[in-house]
């Protein structure tokens, strides 16, 4: 079962998964006991997987991971500076999402130093250096980074230990509002998320972010070649391109390009090294 939503590192039997996995009952229990991070995809995957593994149970069933990509991120880009034992005994680090998405690009993108936007539902800007993931702004799960349509991106910590401090509201009221009810939705009135109807500061808000962190991936890559956008906004919202490119323009000389977004084929095809001899 192609599970391109997953969302976390797995760790399983005492190593971890940076590729792509059979699934049998430890690497469902591991997917679920990692849903907390990556609601909005981890939980809807699992569905699918029971489901699929229930109907078929004498067929194997492959994880494709979104973080597998990323795997490749240097420490100076994956480590946040927290204590210690934080990232030693809890395993918090930057892990990185939409792998995936982002391998695709890669792979039809011909670029010694590529940045790839891929701007949907969520969104996300990947620093590729020789067909490696060197730096995205998604982290530890995916509500870091640019604003998404429903998602916050990045907040000052302090802030939410602020709301929580103050009882402004729970954990989980917090959880909700940073997931569903922030990003363009939550710039706009009536609270849409659609990059067509949002307020024109959602938009410029939008745009400063992804913009900004354009910049910040073509000195991970130290340069850019070639700015590649995917996804739904990225593939046909082409006044938020051309914004985003006049914003980076100072980055020098490179070349835009629109890929559609074939994530499937990316399953298939680690689907098939998996499980071919």
């Amino acid at each position: 079962m192609p599970a391109d939503a997953v969302g976390h590192r797995v760790v399983h039997g005492g190593r971890r998964f940076v590729g792509p996995a059979l699934v049998d009952d430890d690497v469902e229990r591991a997917i679920e006991k990692l849903s907390v991070l990556a609601p909005l995809h981890n939980r809807r995957a699992l569905e699918e997987i029971r489901r699929a593994r229930e109907a078929l149970p004498d067929v194997p069933h492959v994880a494709v991971f979104d973080t597998a990509f990323h795997h490749t991120l240097p420490a100076a880009a994956s480590t946040y500076a927290i204590p210690e034992r934080w990232r030693e005994e809890w395993d918090v680090h930057r892990y990185g999402f939409h792998g995936i998405s982002v391998q695709w690009v890669a792979s039809q993108v011909d670029a010694e130093r590529l940045v790839v936007c891929h701007l949907g539902g969520g969104c996300s800007v990947t620093a590729v250096h020789g067909g490696r993931s060197v730096d995205t702004t998604m982290g530890f799960s995916p509500l870091e980074g640019v604003p998404m349509t429903t998602r916050s991106g990045s907040v000052d910590p302090g802030a939410l230990v602020y709301l929580l401090r103050e009882k402004l509201l729970t954990l989980d009221e917090l959880e909700h509002a940073l997931e569903r009810e922030s990003g363009l939705a939550g710039l706009s009135a009536g609270g849409s998320g659609d990059v067509r109807e949002t307020s024109q500061l959602a938009l410029d808000v939008f745009i400063h972010r992804v913009a900004a962190a354009v910049g910040a991936m073509a000195a991970a890559c130290g340069g850019i070649d070639v700015l590649a956008f995917t996804g739904g906004i990225g593939e046909h919202a082409a006044h938020v391109r051309e914004r985003v490119v006049e914003h980076a323009r100072f980055l020098g000389d490179f070349r835009v390009e629109v890929v559609e977004s074939r994530e499937e084929l990316v399953i298939a095809a680690e689907t098939r090294r998996l499980l071919e001899p």
